[in-house]
């Protein structure tokens, strides 16, 4: 959910009156927000800088609101007050944006692409002017900017757009220039909207000129521009357009679980700036769609405003007219099982988490990690969360590691998913449910962990040996284990695992000091 910081005593003055904490948290949870922080400027640097960073620092309050995903207009002041007003039923009084004082500007503008070097122009707020190559190493000590350049900075060409003396506006995404900054004599505003999806674009801009209109001197008029494209096809934004939905009242009530006349669940959803009127047999409701409300694609999404309006705490409960009986899933309930009887086999569980670093899976269990099939994550935010784990070894090593003063020896399990790559699956990726145990100690123990073996093997119900679907473990090599000292586990006439002494390379890696055993296998062939 993103999250909008608002300054209370301006919020309270645009919708008109003032609340207390809670009866603004009340007011949000009813609209369907949530406050989620009440601070202000000051105590926001104090957290993340300290207490000298935040001296001179404003202390006006600020409410931190978080806003559901799909509701563009709602993450700025006025698209939250003209909601909230709209819901109190009072009368209405992937995206670069730039806004520009057009008095300074001169029309037509070119949006282009150039070599970095080739663009030169003053900044916003800069006093010289730099290329953008130079721009883009200053930001990356800037701590609002530094977190946008990652998006151009390896391209052979950056976006620039330029007026028609050849000033630069802008260099989106990530600076407009000194030249058309807005001040306080800014009469005439210019928006420019950028974008890698162009959908996108066109609703970011529906909603930016509708809120900027409010202030216009003739209020709600906007002043549209012809965009011409490179095929030669011309094109005039902002769009702006209503669109009118048609759903019937029994469905909404049906959905919602609620008895509403359509005359009723039509002021519910002007309420909610979803204009309706009851047309037809008096079971239909028409409903406009005004360009803010981007969100709103489907029928569901109107009957879950209607919800919102109706208000969630006022619907009634009641039982379903489909009795059913609960049941859990047989892969949890085995996994809740087999963990009473790990515990009382003397192993303590530990729970680590799914993602780690390329490393962790790879490199030091000996491996490549093309032959992994491990899951990457696109966009990792640490190094440490790189990748889905393929295996639970490493997350039961690492915890070993952090606990290395505890008293031997350390016993510990885990029974959790793993993630490999599956092209057979629609997601690209499947679950496998594993059961993991490490004995770490001066010996080895590899006698501790073959008996856990059998203890497993003998609550699953399968017996030693060959046939009738039993199990035997036979000699095998791997590479995160001792030369000689690792056995495969077969069981029902497939593979499910292994067992044996790790590798000294393998406990290095991991900082540990003494011999270690493990096991792993997969448990979903018992079901």
């Amino acid at each position: 959910m993103p999250t909008v910081s608002v300054k209370r005593d301006l919020l309270f003055k645009a919708l008109g009156r003032t609340y207390t904490d809670e009866e603004f948290d009340e007011l949000c949870f009813e609209f369907g927000l949530e406050l989620d922080e009440i601070t202000s400027e000051k105590e926001l640097i104090s957290k993340e800088q300290g207490n000298e960073k935040a001296a001179g620092a404003s202390d006006v309050v600020l409410y931190k609101i978080d806003v559901p995903a799909n509701r563009y207009d709602l993450l700025c002041l006025e698209g939250l007050v003209r909601g909230l007003q709209v819901f109190k039923e009072r009368k209405r009084a992937l995206v670069a944006i730039g806004t520009h004082d057009l008095d300074t500007l001169s029309g037509p503008f070119t949006y282009t692409a150039k070599r970095p070097s080739d663009i030169k122009f003053k900044a916003l707020n800069k006093t010289k002017e730099h290329t953008a190559c130079e721009l883009m190493n200053l930001y990356k000590t800037d701590n609002h900017l530094k977190h946008y350049l990652h998006i151009i900075e390896k391209k052979p060409l950056y976006p620039v757009i330029y007026d028609s003396n050849g000033v630069v506006l802008s260099m989106p995404p990530i600076i407009n220039g000194d030249h058309s900054k807005i001040t306080l004599k800014t009469k005439n505003v210019f928006i420019e909207c950028t974008g890698t999806d162009f959908t996108k674009a066109k609703i970011v801009l529906d909603v930016i000129v509708t809120m900027f209109s409010e202030y216009c001197e003739n209020q709600f008029t906007v002043e549209a521009a012809e965009v011409v494209f490179p095929n030669g096809k011309s094109h005039t934004f902002p769009e702006l357009a209503y669109r009118k939905e048609m759903v019937r009242a029994d469905l909404i009530n049906k959905k919602i679980g609620i008895r509403e006349t359509p005359a009723n669940l039509a002021k519910l959803l002007t309420r909610m700036f979803l204009k309706s009127e009851v047309i037809g047999d008096g079971n239909q409701l028409e409903i406009e769609i005004p360009p803010t409300r981007a969100d709103i694609i489907h029928a569901c999404d109107i009957v879950e405003d209607a919800a919102i309006a109706y208000g969630y705490n006022n619907i009634q409960m009641s039982l379903p007219k489909t009795y059913t009986i609960a049941n859990q899933v047989p892969l949890n309930k085995l996994t809740e099982l087999l963990r009473h009887d790990m515990a009382a086999a003397g192993f303590t569980e530990a729970l680590t988490f799914a993602l780690c670093s390329q490393e962790d899976i790879a490199d030091k269990l000996g491996l490549d990690i093309s032959s992994t099939k491990a899951v990457h994550i696109s966009n990792p935010k640490t190094a440490e969360f790189q990748v889905a784990r393929t295996t639970l070894l490493p997350g039961l090593l690492k915890t070993i590691a952090a606990n290395r003063k505890m008293p031997l020896p350390l016993k510990l399990f885990e029974i959790s998913d793993i993630v490999v790559k599956d092209s057979s699956r629609d997601v690209g990726a499947r679950n496998y449910r594993h059961l993991c145990a490490v004995y770490y100690h001066r010996s080895p123990g590899f006698e501790i962990i073959h008996g856990l073996l059998d203890r497993v093997m003998q609550l699953l119900a399968v017996t030693p040996g060959e046939k009738k679907g039993g199990y035997v473990i036979k000699a095998s090599e791997g590479s995160a284990f001792f030369p000689g000292r690792c056995a495969e586990i077969f069981a029902r006439g497939q593979s499910v695992g292994k067992l044996g002494v790790l590798h000294p390379d393998v406990i290095t890696k991991f900082e540990l000091t003494m011999p270690c055993s493990a096991l792993e296998i997969n448990i979903e062939p018992f079901l």
